[in-house]
């Protein structure tokens, strides 16, 4: 449990206060793998009631971060490789239809956000800055994700890019797995020539290329392709 926190400015709804500390703490590391959460511990360190905490939670068990067992005993999630393929295969393919859904939309100022950002993205990836690269990366697919005006998409994101930002990191400090500076500028290419469906296509291969770095044990995880197919069959790109 971090032994304290950094108070900053607190949303209107202490459920997604919490939530969002929470899932940062994980995501990042500073709660690890198999930590107990505590609920006395955690209203001490974020300074909220226990139904906050408590709903939290819940969120955090849909997203893959925590579990907890009989009951009784909530943990941080364990790293999964399996679960984290699955979660990067079905992030990809929201982002190839959060693109081809933008693109008609998509303003100079939306274009020129996206420049800015990869800019940002370029510098810290030159620096190794690994939390930068994170919220340039973020902010320049997040373009996207709000110009398609599709309500559904940042909630469903929610649930699989933290559990693939988390092995993310663990596994490559966070600038290995991502896709490079040039990938981004041909999505903002194909975005300003009016091109949603190669747009799309490259945003897909974009968030694709981690998933070629987590390669799996079979012998150890041999349903690994059925769960991830199974898990990526929720998600359907129309034409």
């Amino acid at each position: 449990m971090p032994l304290k926190h950094s108070r900053v400015e607190r949303p209107s709804s202490l459920r997604d206060y919490a939530y969002s500390e929470l899932r940062d703490a994980i995501v990042s590391g500073e709660l690890t793998p198999g930590e107990r959460l505590r609920a006395p511990e955690l209203e001490q360190w974020l300074g909220v009631s226990r139904t906050p905490i408590r709903e939290a939670i819940a969120r955090l068990e849909i997203a893959g971060l925590a579990q907890t067992h009989r009951a009784k005993q909530t943990i941080v999630t364990p790293l999964d490789t399996r679960s984290a393929v699955a979660a990067q295969r079905i992030a990809a393919a929201l982002h190839e239809l959060a693109v081809r859904d933008a693109v008609p939309q998509l303003t100079e100022v939306d274009l020129d956000a996206m420049r800015a950002t990869n800019g940002r993205f370029a510098r810290a990836l030159q620096a190794d800055d690994v939390d930068a690269a994170i919220a340039a990366d973020d902010d320049f697919h997040n373009v996207a994700v709000r110009a398609c005006a599709n309500p559904l998409l940042p909630v469903l994101l929610e649930q699989v890019t933290p559990l693939l930002r988390r092995l993310e990191r663990a596994r490559f400090g966070s600038l290995a797995g991502r896709g490079s500076v040039a990938d981004h500028d041909l999505i903002i290419r194909l975005c300003a020539e009016g091109r949603p469906d190669e747009a799309g296509v490259a945003a897909r291969e974009n968030w694709s290329t981690l998933g070629r770095l987590l390669r799996l044990d079979e012998d150890d995880e041999p349903n690994a392709d059925a769960q991830s197919l199974a898990l990526e069959a929720s998600v359907t790109i129309p034409d």
